[in-house]
């Protein structure tokens, strides 16, 4: 297992991804002083969002059917608990939005490749 958002697993035979990345943001308000620079102060947690690029390629690695499973549960607009494969606990995380690129197509337009990105977002529990 890779990682596991809610009951899906991201692995070889699933939706393998080549690239996480991480982006965590903090807030901080300013108010504005003569002479000097801008007062701030810490006021919390900003955005936290994790993007996920790869690619499948159906019958070796990863099914399409697992994109149309992403895209469910995006659909259904609900938070699913993220779980790293070494069994950390990430907090609770929605789909923002999944990308795809069909290429190398057979005589009968199968793709034989997807590249994809996955956004998610942390949320509140």
């Amino acid at each position: 297992m890779m990682l596991a958002l809610e009951d899906f697993i991201f692995e070889i035979g699933t939706l393998p991804y080549q690239q996480l990345q991480r982006a965590t943001a903090w807030k901080f308000a300013k108010s504005e002083r003569f002479g000097a620079r801008d007062a701030v102060q810490f006021v919390g947690p900003g955005d936290d969002k994790i993007t996920l690029t790869g690619a499948l390629y159906p019958g070796f690695a990863g099914t399409f059917s697992s994109i149309e499973q992403i895209r469910t549960m995006g659909s259904k607009g609900l938070s699913y608990t993220l779980i790293s494969g070494t069994g950390d606990v990430m907090g609770q995380w929605i789909i923002l939005s999944f990308n795809e690129n069909r290429s190398e197509f057979l005589i009968d337009g199968v793709p034989r490749k997807a590249d994809f990105t996955l956004e998610l977002e942390r949320v509140d529990d």
